[in-house]
């Protein structure tokens, strides 16, 4: 039972008195439902099989770029991934294990912020990120192990859709072939 207590100093009985009981709701479905109208088709349409061939190639993957399985766009790139990199493939790594030689290491993923109106500003930024974080880890490697540094960053246009990380890496002779890294970073 509910009580209410009001001003009066004594305690009456609410006028939304409970018996213990939950009302129990009336379900009533109107007994005229709309019917559909009459016109609709009965079957879905097809389409038409007089095309005219070749405007649609039938392999929709010729019309992608195909990527060897261990190439990945940069920015797909972490902490601690090696890999190798491609002149006429910019903006790619091709992901190898540390323990086999590669060109570089990723040793830090950045984001940039603000805005960049163009390469130049983004490069400019991107070095900056980059920056300390390199330094620290080219001094803890060994003597002539690290000889050069990758950052990859995203271009106006790629900046402009969403693209935002910078990958920083440390590398060996990157483009001349000359000398690998055989192994993890330390």
């Amino acid at each position: 039972m509910a009580v209410a207590a009001t001003g009066g100093g004594k305690d009456k009985k609410s006028p939304t008195e409970s018996s213990g009981r939950s009302p129990s709701p009336s379900l009533s479905l109107p007994s005229e439902l709309p019917s559909l109208p009459s016109g609709l088709p009965s079957v879905v349409p097809s389409l038409p099989t007089d095309l005219p061939t070749g405007l649609v190639p039938s392999d929709l993957q010729s019309l992608f770029p195909s990527l060897a399985d261990d190439e990945v766009p940069y920015y797909m790139l972490r902490k601690g991934d090696c890999f190798d990199t491609d002149d006429s493939l910019p903006g790619q790594a091709a992901k190898r294990r540390c323990t086999q030689p590669h060109d570089a290491e990723v040793v830090k993923v950045s984001e940039l912020n603000g805005t960049y109106t163009t390469d130049a500003a983004l490069k400019k930024a991107a070095s900056a990120l980059c920056k300390a974080p390199l330094e620290r880890k080219a001094a803890g490697q060994a003597a002539g192990t690290v000889r050069d540094t990758v950052v990859q960053y995203p271009d106006t246009g790629g900046y402009k859709t969403g693209i935002d990380k910078v990958a920083c890496s440390l590398a060996a002779d990157v483009g001349k072939g000359t000398h690998k890294l055989t192994g993890p970073l330390k």
